[in-house]
C-alpha cells in the first residue's frame, strides 16, 4: 500500500503557486495637471482633506507637495520641516507664531520659490532674520511686518535689500524713522503698495524722499502720521497713485488742501481722510477742483456738512462711493449732495446729526441709482424716509439701518415689497415683526441679515426667511427673545451655505438648535453667549459636524463642560477664538 501511495504522489500534478500582483491606485495613473484640478476641488470642499489626500498613495504624496502654495505653519520651529516638504510654496503665513527667531528666518534656503510673508503677529525677530531672508528668497515681492513696534532702521535697511518688493506693510513699526524709510525707498523703487500707519517716527523729510524715489506706488497709507502740508503736496503728485489713506492725520488742514494745485495726479481714485479734525468744509471745498477722477471719498468724522461743500462735490463727476458717518449736517447740507453727487452707488450717513425726513427723502430722490445706504442711527427718521427710500432706491442691496428707531413696523414691510434685491440687511434694534420677515422673505438673495434685539419676532417670521433666503451667510439675532429651537432649525435647514450666526442671550434654544447648526458645513462663526440651556451635548454635535469653526462664544453657558471642551480639541482644527471658558463669567 505504501508504494502504492508513493506511486499516487507522483502522479498527481502540483499546480504552481500563484504569482502576486501588484495594481497601481488608480490616482497614480493621471497626470499631474489632472490631480492639480482633483487637489483644487478637495481644498475648495474641505481644505482638511488635502492631508487624506497625500496619504492616498505616492503620486499623491508628491502631487499634493507640489501643488501647495500657501503654508501657515502654527510654530515656528516647524519652519524647516515644512518648506522641505513643500518646495513650491510661494506664501508663507507666519502670522499665528507668536514668536519668530532670527534661526527660524535663517532656516529657509537658499533660492526658496517664496514670494509673499506674512509676520504681522510676531515678534522675535530683528534686522539679522530680515538680512537672512533677503538673501534667501530674491523674487519677495510681498511682505508684511505690521505691529513690528520693536523694528527700527537697522530692519528698514535690510529690507531695503529686497530690490523685487511690490508690497511692503510696516504698519505700527513705531521705532521707525526717516533714516529707515530713506533706505527703503532707494532700495525698493518698484514698491506698489506701501503702509506706514501709525509710524510715529517719521516725518516730511522721509515722506519727501518717498515721492521722489517710488514713482510706481498705487496705494499708500499714512494714517496717523505726522506728514503736514510739507509733503503732501509731493505725494499727491505721484503718478499712479491710486489709493491714499491719511485717517487721523492732524497735520492735513484746510492750509494743505489748499495748496493743491492742477499739477496733481489724476489717477487717485480713493481718498480716505476720515478722523482729520484740521480739515473743515473750506477746505475740502477747495480740494476737490485737484481730484476730478475720484471714485470714493471718505470724510467721516471730519467736518461740518454746509450746502457750498456739497455743491463743490460737482467737479468730482465720477465719484462712486461718499462716506460722511458722524459728520454734523447744516441745513441743506444733505440736499446739496444729493442735487451734486447724482452718479454715487454708496452713501454712508451712520451716526449724522441734522439728518431729517425732509433732507433724506429730497436726496434719496435724486440718488436713483443707489446700491449701498447706511443710515444707522440716524435716530431722528420716521416712516416718511424708509417710504421715500424704498419707493427712490428700488436697487439697494445693501441697507443698514440698526437703532432708527422711530420707524414703525408697517414702514419696515416696505423693504420687502419693494427692494427684492437686497443682499445685505441690517434692522438692529428695531420695531421689527413677523410681518415684515414676511415681507423680506422675497428678498431671495439675502446672504446678510442682522436683526438683533428686535423683541418682536418669534419662530414664525424666522421660518419665512428659512424657506425663502436659501443665499444667507450671516445672521444675526441677539438677543431676540421670542425665538427658540423652532425658529433656528428652520434657518439652519433652509440656510446650507450659513457661515456665521449670533443667537447670544436668546434664552430658550437648547442643544436642538445646535444639532440643527451642526449640519450647516460652512459655519465658522458661533456665538451663544447667555444660552442658559445649552450644553455639552450640542456643542460636541457642532464641534463634529463645523469642522471649519474658528470663532467660539461660550460665555455664561453654564452647562458646558469638560466633555464639550475634548470635542472641540478632537475635530476643531480650526478654532482660533474662544470667549469665554471662566465659570466666573
Amino acid at each position: 500500500m505504501a508504494a502504492a501511495a508513493h506511486r499516487h504522489h507522483k502522479r498527481r500534478r502540483i499546480s504552481p503557486a500563484p504569482t502576486p500582483t501588484t495594481t497601481a491606485p488608480p490616482l497614480d495613473s493621471l497626470a499631474d495637471e489632472l490631480l492639480f484640478l482633483v487637489l483644487d476641488r478637495v481644498a475648495a470642499a474641505d481644505p482638511r482633506a488635502l492631508k487624506s489626500f497625500a496619504l492616498a498613495s505616492c503620486a499623491c504624496h508628491a502631487a499634493e507637495s507640489r501643488h501647495r502654495r500657501l503654508l501657515r505653519p502654527l510654530r515656528a520651529d516647524l519652519l524647516p520641516a515644512v518648506l522641505a516638504r513643500y518646495p513650491s510654496a510661494s506664501r508663507l503665513d507666519l502670522s499665528l507664531c507668536a514668536r519668530v527667531p532670527d534661526a527660524a528666518l535663517a532656516a529657509v534656503p537658499t533660492g526658496s520659490s517664496l514670494r509673499a510673508l506674512d509676520l504681522s503677529r510676531s515678534g522675535g525677530f530683528g534686522a539679522a532674520g530680515l538680512a537672512a531672508l533677503a538673501g534667501a528668497c530674491p523674487d519677495l515681492d510681498d511682505l508684511d511686518l505690521s505691529n513690528g513696534v520693536h523694528l527700527g532702521d537697522a530692519a528698514a535697511a535690510e529690507v531695503a535689500r529686497m530690490r523685487a518688493l511690490q508690497r511692503l506693510s510696516l504698519s505700527r513699526c513705531k521705532a521707525l524713522t526717516d533714516m529707515g524709510l530713506g533706505c527703503v525707498a532707494v532700495g525698493c523703487p518698484d514698491l506698489r503698495e506701501l503702509s506706514l500707519k501709525w509710524c510715529l517716527g517719521l516725518t516730511d523729510l522721509g515722506l519727501h524722499l518717498l515721492a521722489l524715489k517710488c514713482k510706481k506706488l498705487t496705494s499708500l497709507d499714512l494714517s496717523y502720521t505726522m506728514i503736514t502740508k510739507q509733503s503732501f503736496l509731493a505725494i499727491m503728485k505721484l503718478p499712479n497713485l491710486q489709493v491714499l489713506t491719511l485717517v487721523g492725520c492732524i497735520g492735513i488742514d484746510d492750509d494743505a488742501l489748499g495748496s493743491l494745485d492742477k499739477e496733481c495726479s489724476k489717477s487717485l481714485q480713493v481718498l480716505d481722510m476720515s478722523h482729520c479734525q484740521n480739515v473743515t468744509d473750506v477746505g475740502v471745498s477747495s480740494m476737490v477742483k485737484s481730484i476730478p477722477n475720484l471714485l470714493e471719498l471718505d470724510l467721516s468724522y471730519c467736518c461740518h456738512v454746509t450746502p457750498s461743500m456739497g455743491r463743490s462735490l460737482q467737479k468730482i463727476t465720477k465719484l462712486r462711493m461718499l462716506k460722511l458717518e458722524g459728520c454734523k449736517f447744516m441745513a441743506d447740507g444733505l440736499k446739496a449732495i444729493g442735487s451734486s453727487c447724482v452718479s454715487i452707488r454708496e452713501l454712508s450717513l451712520s451716526k449724522c446729526s441734522g439728518v431729517t425726513d425732509t433732507e433724506l427723502s429730497f436726496a434719496v430722490s435724486k440718488l436713483k441709482n443707489l446700491l449701498k445706504l447706511d443710515i444707522t442711527c440716524c435716530r431722528n427718521i420716521t416712516d416718511v424716509s424708509v417710504a421715500a427710500i424704498t419707493s427712490s432706491c428700488t436697487s439697494l442691496i445693501s441697507l443698514r439701518m440698526e437703532s432708527c428707531s422711530h420707524v414703525s413696523s408697517g414702514a419696515l414691510q416696505l423693504i420687502g415689497k419693494n427692494c427684492s434685491h437686497l443682499e445685505e440687511l441690517d434692522l438692529t434694534d428695531s420695531d421689527l415683526d413677523d410681518e415684515g420677515l414676511k415681507a423680506l422673505a422675497g428678498c431671495s438673495n439675502l446672504s446678510s441679515l442682522k436683526i438683533g434685539i428686535c423683541l418682536r419676532i418669534s419662530d414664525e417670521g424666522l421660518t419665512y426667511i428659512g424657506k425663502s433666503c436659501p443665499k444667507l451667510r450671516d445672521i444675526d439675532l441677539y438677543r431676540c427673545g421670542g425665538i427658540s429651537d423652532d425658529g433656528v432649525i428652520q434657518i439652519a435647514q433652509g440656510s446650507p451655505m450659513l457661515a456665521s450666526i449670533n443667537l447670544s442671550y436668546c434664552i430658550e434654544i437648547t442643544d436642538r438648535s445646535l444639532m440643527s447648526l451642526s449640519k450647516c458645513t460652512k459655519l465658522n462663526t458661533l456665538e451663544i453667549r447667555g444660552c442658559p440651556k445649552v450644553s455639552s451635548a450640542g456643542l460636541s454635535e457642532i464641534a463634529m459636524g463645523c469642522r471649519l469653526l474658528s470663532k467660539l462664544d461660550i460665555k455664561k453657558c453654564f452647562q458646558i463642560n469638560d466633555v464639550g471642551m475634548l470635542y472641540l480639541s478632537q475635530f476643531s482644527h480650526c478654532l482660533r477664538q474662544v470667549l469665554d471658558l471662566s465659570p466666573a463669567n
